[in-house]
């Protein structure tokens, strides 16, 4: 509440639109583009099941893309939130043998995701409305689908500075 003089002017109220519920999104992706992007349903909230099931799918989609990379091994890296470190899904990890790169609290410019693909996912579609859940994924999508392979590259290659 704000105390104001009777003579003051009387303060413009703008109308807010309302938006698009949020999406919570995983992705994977390496040198050479996104591999998989994984929308959660609406309502869900994130766990060791629903982030195992992704991980399932990129094992999949490797084996049958990539079957001599399941040989050489895996470096996933991701940050220290409760469904990463929950005993499923570190038992998934290690049943594969999948190697994690360890993550500093202190160090956010290391969430590769969220600075060097959601950052510019943002601008992208700044001002745009969309719709629906569905037309704001769609043109996620398509925006990924349309990025320059040295855009991935240059990418993932800055973590071996950091």
């Amino acid at each position: 509440m704000t105390w104001k003089h009777p003579s003051s002017t009387v303060r413009k109220k703008f109308k807010v639109q309302r938006s698009a519920a949020k999406v919570m999104a995983t992705v994977f992706w390496d040198a050479k583009g996104v591999i998989i992007l994984d929308i959660l349903p609406q309502g869900q909230c994130i766990n060791a099941v629903l982030c195992c099931n992704p991980l399932d799918c990129l094992r999949n989609s490797i084996r049958r893309k990539k079957p001599g990379l399941l040989r050489r091994g895996i470096v996933l890296q991701h940050n220290n939130v409760t469904p990463h470190s929950a005993n499923l899904t570190q038992q998934w990890l290690q049943r594969y043998s999948w190697e994690i790169l360890p993550h500093s609290a202190q160090n956010p410019d290391l969430v590769t995701s969220d600075f060097h693909l959601f950052g510019p996912l943002k601008c992208h579609l700044g001002g745009m409305a969309f719709e629906t859940k569905g037309d704001l994924v769609g043109e996620s999508k398509n925006w990924f689908a349309h990025l320059d392979l040295d855009f991935f590259r240059v990418r993932i290659y800055s973590l071996l500075s950091r």
